[in-house]
């Protein structure tokens, strides 16, 4: 028995774009399994039924499509039914080879397997949302081990805000800020991923050392020294697009020409593309706050091309206010409805403030997706 994966070729036909979108946009893998005889052939179709799979059987091969996030319960099933360690294996590096891992620095994660949850902490007082509320050595050791008993993945600290109409302070007063928490964190909680959200040099070549991931939202590129800096370390970049001094006519098309351009440049530079995940740069557009946020939200699977992992960062934005007229703490519900959205449609890093209620959608969502029912006892774990 074989199972390999079918490739899908993009050409002018429009038939073969459409496969390519439903492969690669809405995340779907084509298989082809051989088999030796047709003898499990009516078990090999219940399971297909039971997972809703399409499929077609010609001789003794059949084509499937099967979604990623959906893989690895029909690799267990299969098995089942087969118990043929090579045709596991087989499926095994199918698997791997179709997974977007995100190297950073200490941490190697497996997007496909697991989102992460990403949890802000803001040591200014300035921040759209949290601006103020932990300014004190005691309040922030207080919530990262608030953060840490959620469940966080990791945990990102910041002492420059980027807010609409922010103003700029010192890279030593940034500094001065963040160090003593970031050193809190990396002493005590070694499982957990450090971040540092920043777009200054001088702030990224004093901490590197110490962090597993660095959050630019100037993308990197507008400065040369930090590419020769980034490339010699195995920090994790998050870059992010901007669009506060452009107009866009064709949204999605711009986006995909910086992205693109966006990672050649740092892979040029000598960066492992497995170290680059992208943020779309909702809330900074030219208008903020304003109707090309909702439109970036949507389109955000037209970039799963990249195979590189996005990040949904949208918690509490000011979209809550736009629609519903919500001030900042009232904006949690809007908030989870927008990012299930986005986490449905590929984005596999949620950077949040609301730790427990984002890890409750992620596994409600999980379960309802992979919510196939084999005639099994009932019980989630």
């Amino acid at each position: 028995m074989q199972i390999t994966e079918k490739k899908v070729y993009s050409s002018d036909s429009f038939i073969d774009r459409v496969l390519s979108d439903v492969k690669t946009r809405q995340e779907n893998l084509f298989l082809n399994l051989k088999l030796d005889n047709l003898s499990k052939q009516g078990d090999l179709e219940t399971l297909f039924n039971q997972m809703d799979l399409l499929f077609e059987l010609d001789q003794e091969e059949y084509t499937l499509k099967v979604p990623e996030f959906s893989i690895n319960i029909f690799r267990e099933k299969l098995f089942e039914i087969l118990g043929d360690e090579n045709l596991d294996q087989q499926l095994a590096k199918i698997i791997q080879n179709n997974s977007i891992f995100w190297k950073a620095g200490r941490f190697k994660f497996n997007l496909s397997k697991k989102p992460l949850i990403y949890g802000i902490l803001n040591i200014t007082p300035d921040s759209f949302y949290d601006g103020g509320w932990y300014q004190n050595k005691s309040d922030i050791a207080k919530r990262i081990e608030e953060m840490i008993e959620s469940g966080v993945d990791v945990i990102e600290v910041g002492g420059q805000t980027t807010r609409p109409g922010f103003q700029e302070i010192a890279a030593s007063e940034e500094l001065d800020r963040i160090e003593s928490a970031i050193e809190l964190i990396r002493s005590k909680y070694k499982n957990v991923a450090i971040a540092v959200d920043t777009y200054k040099y001088e702030v990224m070549e004093k901490v590197i050392k110490n962090v597993d991931i660095i959050n630019d939202v100037n993308a990197f590129t507008d400065d040369q020294r930090k590419l020769e800096l980034l490339k010699q370390s195995d920090v994790g970049l998050l870059t992010m697009h901007s669009a506060r001094d452009k107009n866009y006519s064709n949204l999605t098309g711009e986006m995909k020409n910086f992205f693109e351009k966006n990672i050649d440049d740092l892979t040029k530079s000598g960066i492992d593309i497995d170290r680059i995940a992208l943020d779309q740069g909702v809330g900074y557009a030219k208008i903020a706050d304003g109707y090309q946020d909702y439109a970036m939200m949507k389109n955000i699977d037209q970039f799963n091309y990249l195979r590189r992992p996005m990040m949904v960062a949208i918690s509490r934005k000011g979209f809550g206010a736009k629609l519903f007229n919500l001030k900042k703490e009232d904006r949690l519900e809007v908030t989870l409805i927008a990012e299930a959205y986005m986490y449905l449609h590929g984005g596999r890093i949620l950077r949040v403030h609301d730790l427990n209620e984002t890890l409750q959608l992620v596994k409600m969502l999980d379960v309802i997706r992979n919510g196939y029912w084999f005639g099994e006892k009932d019980g989630i774990s």
